[in-house]
């Protein structure tokens, strides 16, 4: 499984604010703030909504930690969609979010 840091996929974001994060947190905890953009698709929903996904594009999967964003990626790669993990999640994010 590909991994990035969140140091690195803040690079990124300043670069392409267009790049496709997809937030695997719950309801509740994107409410407290995600990043800009991102795209929110709950853990246990991933699985029922991958054809919302498009095969040609890479993802960045993100949560709280970096556990939830892990599994997600598994699912994901079995279901043919690049993505990376974003290792350290939303708590080790020091940049903008969105309410």
């Amino acid at each position: 499984m590909k991994e990035i840091t969140t140091k690195e996929l803040m690079e990124k974001y300043k670069q392409d604010k267009q790049i496709n994060i997809i937030d695997v947190r719950e309801d509740d905890e994107v409410a407290l703030g995600k990043i800009p953009g991102a795209h929110h698709i709950p853990l246990g929903e991933v699985a029922n909504r991958v054809t919302e996904l498009n095969r040609e594009k890479h993802y960045y999967i993100i949560c709280r930690s970096g556990g939830r964003s892990a599994t997600a990626c598994e699912v994901l790669a079995e279901h043919h969609i690049d993505c990376t993990n974003v290792a350290g999640g939303m708590l080790a994010w020091n940049a903008e979010v969105e309410k």
